[in-house]
């Protein structure tokens, strides 16, 4: 018993010093004005034709609802998170999983075990200038109606924060796949690098897979 409690206060004193060193690396950050990547940027020919295509696409169905999958940057990996709403309107909800308080203990102890969580809006989330990827896919009113519906379920049950299991992009990821959009294999990728490739990866279609009956 005392063995495992040393290894936990080993572990959690790891933790504290790693997070620490993070915090302060990064604490000009939030202050610091971030260059937007541009996740369609097309880096080959066959990309830059898939962009053109699914641009076309959007404007030729000017689908009413949106989702976007986004990331930031934040006192440590950055922060994964969604947009989503309704298309021309300045008012948008967001969700993204993250820890319950604005102390930065819970996140500490949320590499060790298992941290209450909520799933709102967080710091930043709202502010472009944090922002470091955007991936943004137009929904029809059936489409919206189910993913939202979906959302708002993960984020009534997703009462826990843990970095290494059920983290941010894990749940992003979860909405991703329920759409039907294809995903990086790994949800511990820095949330920057998770929606830049999963925008590569769906060769940045602009409309869901979803199929839903009218």
């Amino acid at each position: 018993m005392q063995k495992s409690a040393k290894k936990l206060g080993l572990a959690v004193g790891l933790c504290i010093a790693i997070a620490a060193g993070l915090n302060a690396s990064a604490a000009s950050a939030r202050n610091t004005r971030v260059s937007v990547a541009n996740v369609n940027a097309p880096a080959t020919a066959s990309e830059g034709e898939a962009e053109r295509t699914a641009a076309n696409t959007g404007q030729k169905y000017r689908l009413p609802y949106y989702i976007d999958f986004r990331s930031r940057t934040a006192a440590s990996y950055g922060h994964a998170f969604i947009w989503y709403g309704r298309t021309g309107e300045r008012k948008v909800e967001v969700a993204g999983l993250h820890p319950a308080t604005d102390s930065i203990i819970p996140y500490i102890i949320g590499h060790v075990v298992p941290v209450p969580a909520e799933t709102g809006a967080s710091y930043g989330d709202l502010d472009e200038e944090y922002l470091t990827a955007s991936y943004r896919i137009y929904l029809t009113e059936a489409q919206a109606r189910v993913v939202f519906a979906y959302i708002k379920d993960k984020e009534a049950h997703s009462p826990l924060w843990h970095a290494a299991t059920y983290n941010c992009v894990m749940f992003i990821s979860n909405v991703a796949n329920y759409i039907g959009l294809k995903t990086p294999g790994s949800h511990l990728l820095y949330p920057e690098d998770w929606v830049k490739q999963l925008a590569a990866m769906n060769r940045f279609r602009k409309t869901a897979p979803l199929a839903v009956s009218q």
